[in-house]
């Protein structure tokens, strides 16, 4: 493993510790969201429903867990910031996901509203844990390797999340090779390892990443230590959507993020319960989506390489353009071959777009206030992904099916694409660098 993560460019241990984060949660991206927990969720927890309100329950029970997860990421944000504990809510939120993810094994038949309640709260864990370990690339990787550290991990992420999937693969369609009795203890045990898988390579980061210092409020014993943390928190984060209008490229860029991610977060998290309401077999849509994992690896890299070429915007037009195609082929899908096509095409854009972003926005704050700024980061991100989701479910709840549904992401597409050509990179890099030198160590008590 320490030869693979030298390989992909991360020499110093703190950058391959922190990397190997994307390998640990990467496990419910994959199997929890998009692969095995819809089929179960459509085949089992909500099989007495029918099958476009399937569709729909598991379009608001993801738009339900990203709310949540909007909702407290901004707070979050400026309490870890003022308290020094971006690791300690990146453990205390990642236990909660486990937690609830070993708590899916025992869902039965049934059992859709369980099911709902149990992946809202594994979610909101998974992402508000994704909020402050994004939160700690700026500290841990020069300016010149952010590009190259993101799309690692990124890659990483692929590579372990499409490892345990292809075990899960084997485990669910050849049960009895493993001594199951069928696939749906096979299910169940995928949730479990799952769990297992988080906690064992989250340990890397816990142990090797350094808590970064502080960048505002007075230290121990001095006034921000009297000071009691949630108002802080609040405070700061009023303040930080007023100064956030200081760093214009970085507001533009949220905007475009708020509407691309939706586009993309939606095919992430209904790209498989829609294919099972056309008809397609649940070992074709678990090993196409494993066909994602690979596929994606190699692209990763590559959007790295199109980034240092062209620009990181040049390589989101790129992906944003192969997603608006994947939007309008979607709607005439209809064989299972169809979606190994398109998941093959989502492959090729998904981690590069993702890696891209990241790494750009960073380029666009202040150090100092990174939990803060990530977190509107992932705010931007999670209240729109509730309105993909929860619009994909609506329009399949009342036309009776979910093909118009798909046919309506190409909006969130055209519409990033709009605003994120508005963004100055240059000018938003120096922005954020002259503006961060003034938010020195008295910073969160100005009123």
């Amino acid at each position: 493993m320490r030869r693979l993560l030298q390989t992909l460019g991360l020499a110093r241990r703190e950058l391959r510790a922190w990397a190997l984060y994307d390998w640990a949660n990467s496990a419910f991206a994959t199997t929890v969201m998009a692969a095995v927990l819809p089929i179960f969720y459509a085949d089992v927890a909500a099989a007495p429903l029918p099958e476009h309100v399937r569709t729909a329950y598991w379009g608001y029970t993801t738009a339900a867990a990203l709310l949540l997860t909007a909702l407290l990421s901004p707070v979050l944000g400026a309490v870890a910031d003022h308290l020094n504990a971006k690791k300690r809510f990146l453990a205390g939120f990642a236990g909660v996901g486990i937690g609830a993810t070993a708590l899916l094994a025992a869902a039965g038949e049934g059992m859709w509203l369980y099911v709902s309640l149990v992946f809202i709260a594994a979610n909101v864990g998974f992402a508000a844990a994704n909020v402050f370990y994004d939160s700690l690339l700026p500290h841990i990787a020069r300016p010149p390797e952010r590009n190259r550290v993101s799309t690692a991990g990124f890659a990483l992420g692929y590579l372990g999340g499409g490892l345990l999937l292809a075990l899960h693969l084997l485990w669910i369609t050849q049960p009895g090779w493993f001594g199951l009795p069928d696939a749906l203890a096979a299910t169940r045990l995928a949730f479990l390892s799952v769990a297992l898988w988080w906690v064992l390579f989250s340990i890397p980061l816990l142990r090797g990443v350094s808590e970064p210092p502080r960048g505002l409020g007075a230290g121990a014993g001095g006034a921000g230590a009297r000071t009691n943390p949630l108002r802080e928190g609040l405070g700061r984060l009023a303040q930080t959507f007023r100064e956030i209008r200081r760093y214009r490229p970085a507001f533009l860029f949220l905007v475009a993020f708020w509407l691309y991610s939706d586009g993309i977060g939606t095919i992430i998290k209904m790209a498989t319960v829609y294919g099972r309401e056309i008809g397609i077999g649940a070992t074709d849509l678990i090993g196409a989506l494993l066909l994602v994992q690979f596929v994606g690896i190699p692209c990763t890299f590559a959007f790295g390489a199109l980034a240092d070429r062209l620009g990181a915007k040049g390589g989101l037009y790129a992906a944003l353009g192969v997603y608006t195609a994947i939007a309008v082929l979607g709607f005439f899908m209809t064989e299972a071959w169809h979606f190994w096509v398109l998941a093959g095409a989502v492959g090729t854009v998904q981690g590069g777009a993702q890696a891209l972003s990241r790494s750009l926005y960073a380029s666009l704050i202040p150090r100092a206030q990174s939990a803060e700024f990530f977190a509107f980061y992932s705010v931007s991100g999670k209240f729109a992904g509730v309105v993909g989701p929860a619009l994909f479910g609506a329009v399949s709840q009342l036309a009776g099916g979910s093909r118009w549904s798909i046919l309506s992401l190409i909006a969130f597409f055209l519409l990033g694409w709009l605003f994120l050509s508005r963004v100055d990179l240059e000018e938003g890099r120096r922005v954020a660098l002259i503006e961060g030198e003034d938010h020195g160590p008295n910073h969160g008590q100005r009123g």
